[in-house]
């Protein structure tokens, strides 16, 4: 088996398991990088949020 052989079967398993997993970036919810943007701000508020009321419930 020459080392040429083995790169090709190992880039052929990487593109498998690639296309198992969902590509590349693995992102499937078709956002702009804008919506995005506004969807984790959103989130992150709400967290921050949740986390300032029940530290002022627990004091």
């Amino acid at each position: 088996m020459t080392r040429g052989d083995q790169r090709d079967r190992d880039r052929a398993k990487a593109q498998a398991r690639a296309a198992k997993a969902g590509g590349a970036g693995g992102r499937k919810d078709d956002l702009t990088p804008l919506q995005r943007r506004e969807a984790d701000k959103k989130a992150l508020e709400e967290k921050i949020a949740k986390k300032k009321a029940a530290k002022e419930g627990s004091s």
